[in-house]
């Protein structure tokens, strides 16, 4: 066994002990569920059994999880620098987990629009929290104050705008697949703090 090998043995050892412990199952209740005796279980946690696979799928099915999940590896890359959209204002991250979501970290200067018109609707969800001031959300006939450290999560089916209040606010977002197309397709060319927008500006997938 290369050493490799013997650090993924070790890694999938732990991750499943881990997984057992966070359920908060004793080492007969995973048994139970995996249809594995007790003692089999105790020696693939302690290393005293071999790995085998048809014994990590089953384990891996009892804990909820995927066998992919289960033997997965670190990555090289678990620390990514921002990409800088400095004409506006934008920090943005991909998630790798999900390629088709989008981390957005924005300075909004202006207040929200006073015309309903300026409100626009797309499918999908947005996450936004406020990292300092206070930014104003039009969700449909609504309108919501949040303010730094709260957060909001709305479907982007409800015409919605962000504006900020009594100064610049600073927001962090997280957009899905559907609501970064939205903010691509939205017929005035307009983010929704009323700023031009670029086909690139919310890291949005061109592809159908």
């Amino acid at each position: 066994m290369t050493q490799n090998d013997h650090e993924l043995d070790s890694l999938v050892r732990k991750r499943i002990r881990a997984l057992r412990v966070a359920q908060g199952w004793s080492l007969e209740e995973l048994a139970n569920r995996a249809k594995l005796s007790q003692s089999t279980l105790s020696r693939i946690e302690n290393g005293q059994r071999r790995l085998a696979l048809d014994s990590l799928v089953t384990l891996a099915r009892a804990l909820d999880t995927s066998l992919d999940q289960l033997v997965e590896t670190a990555a090289d890359d678990v620390v990514v620098s921002p990409r800088i959209d400095a004409a506006h204002g934008q920090m943005r991250w991909p998630i790798k987990a999900d390629p088709g979501m989008t981390v957005v970290r924005q300075r909004i200067t202006d207040p929200p629009p006073d015309s309903p018109s300026r409100l626009r609707a797309h499918p999908g969800r947005e996450w936004l929290v406020v990292l300092s001031g206070t930014a104003v959300l039009l969700l449909g006939n609504s309108r919501f104050r949040v303010e730094t450290n709260q957060a909001a999560e709305f479907p982007t089916m409800l015409p919605h705008a962000i504006g900020a209040e009594g100064g610049p606010c600073e927001i962090l977002g997280i957009f899905d697949r559907d609501a970064r197309r939205g903010h691509q397709r939205s017929g005035d060319g307009k983010d929704g703090e009323g700023k031009e927008v670029d086909a690139d500006s919310l890291d949005v997938d061109p592809s159908p």
